[in-house]
């Protein structure tokens, strides 16, 4: 009996273990399935956040709330495709791009920016930075931001170049001249001159002043003066001269250096000479023959009867002697009047009557064309008185004269 109790004890105690079995297996089954169905249920979206991409699963109905499931924030300034509101479809593409802070410098001065922009240009505009193609910008503007997230600007100004004998505005920003030239690709020659230093830095409203300056060869032709030899002539009166051989220019080929800046002379030097003509000397022959005072042209000859023959005219007359205020008492020809107070001297323009020529002088008689005057030009002649009385009651007349000889 005891036995048989036992027994039943058992196959009771067995039933209820696969009862519980079974009830768990079944829970675990209805877990399984409600899972598989609810994962089954989860749409699939492909997710890239500043270029690198994942895929989700979720049951979030847009975008918003998808981002906000996986603890994304989004700011103004970030960029967000689709939009925070487009409702989540199976295999849905979202793209996010975190905004950076990025410095930008202008001449000194600091300023941010939070943009998704690469391009600087993009970015000056998105700052509303406003630059030319003057300005110095790095990175270029058509490059992207560097890693260091900085853009600098140096702000272009005006500068004053006056090239030779041009002059001309160009844009320039804080560098030296010979940057500067060569940036404008303005080239210089071995011999000009930039007047300013070339690793002086230029400024607003300055000026770069370049001399053109230019080496040349030239060559002239010059004339060259004859010589003038003189020789004693006895046959000849004194203070006439006679031409015996006619003197000739030469010529000479001179080679100059010449430099000039900006197009005008400076210097001029010669390098060498060739004589292409040589001069032929002019030969003179200077009359040494003294005039001596005769008898026939001395005081107390007849005044009053003209010769005859002889060329005529009309002169004006005024008187001297030998004691005048600056006189030698000796005559161009080199008769002394001190020594001859009675001979008769005529003071002439020996381009009118040639001097030893005699002449007759109305109311002065016969006399010699022996002397000269600074003041006897043309149709005058001076008589030569032997006192200052004589001469002064002489004064001046228009007399009749003759040239015999």
């Amino acid at each position: 009996m005891q036995d048989k109790t036992m027994k039943n004890l058992f196959f009771h105690s067995l039933r209820s273990k696969k009862t519980l079995v079974t009830i768990a297996s079944l829970l675990l089954f209805f877990a399984v399935v409600s899972f598989v169905l609810y994962e089954g249920t989860k749409k699939t979206v492909a997710l890239t956040v500043n270029g690198e991409q994942q895929e989700i699963t979720t049951h979030a109905n847009t975008v918003g709330e998808l981002l906000d499931e996986n603890n994304l924030v989004i700011t103004n300034d970030d960029f967000l495709h689709p939009s925070v509101n487009t409702s989540i479809k199976n295999n849905l593409e979202i793209e996010w791009e975190q905004a950076r802070q990025i410095e930008i410098t202008v001449d000194g001065k600091i300023q941010t920016v939070q943009t998704t922009d690469d391009l600087v240009s993009e970015v000056l505009a998105k700052a509303n930075v406003p630059y030319t193609e003057h300005d110095a910008i790095t990175p270029a503007a058509d490059a992207e931001v560097g890693p260091d997230n900085r853009i600098a600007i140096e702000k272009a100004y005006e500068v004053t170049l006056i090239d030779g004998k041009e002059e001309k505005k160009l844009w320039s920003t804080s560098t030296t001249v010979a940057d500067f030239l060569k940036k404008h690709k303005i080239p210089l020659n071995e011999l000009d001159r930039v007047e300013q230093k070339m690793d002086e830095i230029i400024l607003p409203n300055s000026a770069i002043q370049i001399v053109r300056v230019e080496k040349v060869t030239d060559v002239v032709e010059e004339e060259t003066n004859f010589a003038v030899v003189t020789k004693k002539d006895d046959s000849l009166l004194k203070g006439k001269e006679k031409v015996v051989e006619t003197g000739e220019k030469g010529s000479i080929a001179r080679t100059y250096e010449v430099i000039k800046e900006n197009g005008v002379e400076v210097s001029r030097n010669i390098v060498s000479e060739k004589v292409t003509k040589e001069p032929k000397k002019k030969v003179v022959s200077v009359g040494t023959k003294v005039m001596t005072a005769s008898a026939n042209v001395s005081r107390g000859t007849n005044t009053s009867a003209a010769p005859s023959g002889g060329s005529e005219f009309y002169v004006t007359a005024t008187a001297y002697t030998a004691s005048c205020n600056g006189c030698t008492g000796v005559t161009a020809t080199g008769i002394n009047l001190k020594a001859n107070p009675d001979v008769k001297v005529v003071a002439v323009d020996p381009s009118v009557i040639p001097l030893g020529s005699k002449v007759w002088v109305e109311g002065y008689g016969y006399a010699i064309a022996g002397d000269t005057g600074g003041a006897i030009k043309g149709n005058k002649i001076d008589l030569f008185m032997a006192s200052k009385s004589q001469a002064y009651d002489f004064g001046r007349k228009k007399v009749r004269v003759k040239v015999l000889k």
